[in-house]
């Protein structure tokens, strides 16, 4: 089961959610705090986004769909282009997003590895 907590980034509320092991930090509160009301998908579609998801699954994740993540990335940053948490997990077996929904619900992403990997792009 799943274990929450809050923390306080620079005055704002982050949700911590522990789940089997790993703990990951709410995305959807970090761009609240950032941008105000910043949709997750209008992220994830950046290219520099995508490319930065792509470059840490493949140092951190030995199951990475590299075919997959080459589709994604051709279309990144085209203003058609969409992508969900749950499509990128889904179509790449990527393990540094989470998507969850319910009380806690939002888009997640694990917390140690990634930033330790990435300290200032948090805010």
């Amino acid at each position: 089961m799943a274990k929450n907590r809050k923390i306080n980034v620079q005055g704002n509320e982050i949700t911590i959610i522990g789940d089997k092991g790993h703990e990951y930090i709410s995305l959807t509160d970090m761009l609240k705090a950032k941008d105000g009301d910043f949709f997750i998908s209008d992220w994830l579609r950046n290219r520099n986004t995508v490319e930065y998801l792509g470059i840490w699954e493949s140092v951190y994740n030995p199951a990475f769909n590299y075919g997959e993540f080459d589709v994604i990335k051709s279309q990144a940053g085209l203003n058609s282009y969409r992508l969900s948490v749950k499509e990128w997990v889904e179509k790449t077996n990527a393990i540094g997003l989470k998507a969850a929904a319910g009380r806690y619900g939002g888009n997640l992403y694990r917390r140690l590895k990634w930033i330790k990997s990435n300290k200032k792009s948090l805010f």
